[in-house]
């Protein structure tokens, strides 16, 4: 049933092409190669290459600069503590982590959109201005979330002066020093979520060994009483509203 259905919608996509062709609906398309000849020719070239370079860096720069890094790993830890392998799956802890990135970091693209990409298309800035405000933007959020002794660290040993105040701090020492501050933070949340499944770990260890049932795995036992104590106490609900909370 499913290659039939593929095979549907390729020759619908194609007609549609072709009928939108006939009616000159496609705009013309143009690539050429050739030496520039002024010097604006060259600036635009040179565009063109930076911005393929974000686009390729786009997923680092996701990982680098938002909230996705203490979402992830305490997601990560989450998993780990209840004792499931794999369950939830890689897939849905990404996907869940990127949605709540995207719910966290709103305010920051809200403001970016305003302040710096509507006023660029208007032709109301400049490029190089938009570029400084969208940056003002995402350094407001990970000075926020970033710790003065990581980032004194970094000024350290780069082995600049210990600045006045934090604007004068480069984007080069904020973004390891943020990083650094997220791992830090989100393995604290995952030592305060592994405390209780710890604790009945160890109730079920004890129960078993005075029953003499030593040859019986203890995460065999506890696996359901864990997943209903988290179920009782709605702990997704806990961990997400606590992971919100925490950025302030």
């Amino acid at each position: 049933m499913i290659i039939p259905f593929v095979k549907m919608l390729v020759s619908v996509f194609q007609s549609g092409l072709v009928f939108a062709a006939e009616k000159g609906a496609l705009p013309p398309v143009q690539l050429s190669f050739g030496a520039a000849n002024t010097p604006e020719q060259t600036a635009v070239a040179l565009k063109i290459i930076a911005l393929l370079t974000i686009l390729g860096l786009a997923p680092s720069l996701l990982i680098m600069l938002t909230s996705f890094i203490r979402i992830v790993i305490v997601m990560s830890f989450l998993r780990q503590a209840i004792g499931t392998q794999v369950l939830p799956p890689n897939q849905l802890i990404v996907a869940l982590s990127l949605f709540l990135t995207v719910f966290i970091m709103a305010p920051v693209w809200k403001g970016i959109n305003q302040d710096a990409l509507q006023p660029y298309l208007k032709n109301k800035i400049s490029q190089t201005e938009a570029l400084s405000f969208s940056e003002s933007y995402i350094r407001k959020f990970m000075f926020k979330q970033t710790r003065d002794k990581d980032l004194g660290l970094f000024v350290k040993l780069a082995g600049l002066q210990t600045p006045e105040k934090r604007a004068e701090v480069p984007t080069y020492i904020l973004i390891p020093a943020f990083m650094i501050s997220e791992l830090k933070t989100a393995f604290y949340i995952g030592f305060m979520i592994y405390i209780p499944f710890l604790v009945l770990d160890m109730v079920v260890a004890s129960i078993l060994m005075a029953m003499g049932m030593m040859m019986l795995p203890p995460v065999v036992i506890s696996l359901p009483f864990k997943l209903i104590l988290f179920v009782l106490v709605d702990g997704w609900q806990l961990i997400v509203g606590s992971l919100v909370k925490s950025f302030g």
